[in-house]
């Protein structure tokens, strides 16, 4: 079985991820948890890699701070959709593009990174245990790890309060896959022990749309889109509603030399 490669879904995908609310959010919880971290390691220029970044929402924003960014990932239409983001920029941005699976990104060939990101990623790998583990040999000592995955129990429980019980006891397998639903969700308490197993310390624990994905159809009609991305700020580090966020972030750090 093959890692997910979404050249044919590219527009979509990139319109999905970061062209709706949805995206809003999960900007807002990466961006607030990665920024004072990345300050804490008082570099003036930090070399990054958006391992799987698809466009390079981030690696845009990082490189217009002033950062150098190699960003990779395996779809050759979502790099050009970069590519082109990148030329029509105000500002010059450090990025080297590279066209690759994460699985064959090697120290040899790039070095290592004060800041690895693997966003969103991790749900597509069929083993993502050993893909994330190898990532981390191209991250320095003290280096930043940010991890974002899609939470299985939060799949479970949307589709539980959808009524789609059939689904939940079929384990979420469907004959016919539709929509950009991963096919590998994980468990937070797998990758809590993958942290701890690969000496990363947490920085950070945050659920991603806590509440977005779990919003009734008739909502108020004072209901406000600011606000919302608001109060998912303020309970995404909180349980129970860390834990039934749609994805989770973590950030790690790696032990100083």
């Amino acid at each position: 079985m093959q890692d997910k490669n979404f050249d044919t879904l590219s527009q979509k995908f990139a319109q999905n991820i970061y062209g709706t609310t949805k995206g809003e959010i999960r900007a807002a919880v990466l961006w607030r948890d990665l920024s004072p971290a990345l300050t804490r390691l008082n570099k003036p220029r930090l070399r990054i890699l958006d391992a799987g970044g698809g466009f390079g929402f981030l690696s845009q924003k990082l490189a217009a701070l002033g950062h150098d960014v190699v960003l990779c990932d395996i779809s050759e239409q979502m790099l050009a959709i970069a590519q082109q983001q990148i030329a029509a920029s105000d500002t010059e941005l450090s990025i080297e593009l590279v066209h690759s699976p994460i699985q064959a990104l090697t120290v040899q060939q790039f070095g290592q990174f004060d800041v690895i990101l693997c966003h969103a990623v991790a749900e597509w790998l069929t083993d993502a245990e050993s893909t994330l583990h190898g990532l981390l040999s191209l991250l320095k000592p003290n280096g930043l790890f940010s991890l974002m995955f899609f939470n299985k129990e939060a799949l479970r429980f949307h589709s539980l309060i959808s009524g789609n019980f059939d689904y939940v006891k079929r384990d979420f397998k469907v004959k016919k896959k539709v929509g950009l639903t991963p096919n590998h969700p994980l468990y937070i308490a797998d990758v809590r022990a993958w942290f701890a197993q690969w000496q990363l310390s947490m920085i950070s624990q945050s659920g991603v749309r806590v509440i977005n994905d779990y919003l009734k159809n008739n909502l108020p009609p004072n209901f406000d889109k600011h606000q919302l991305i608001e109060m998912e700020l303020a309970y995404s580090q909180r349980e129970p509603y860390l834990s039934l966020g749609r994805y989770v972030h973590f950030l790690g750090q790696s032990k100083p030399i």
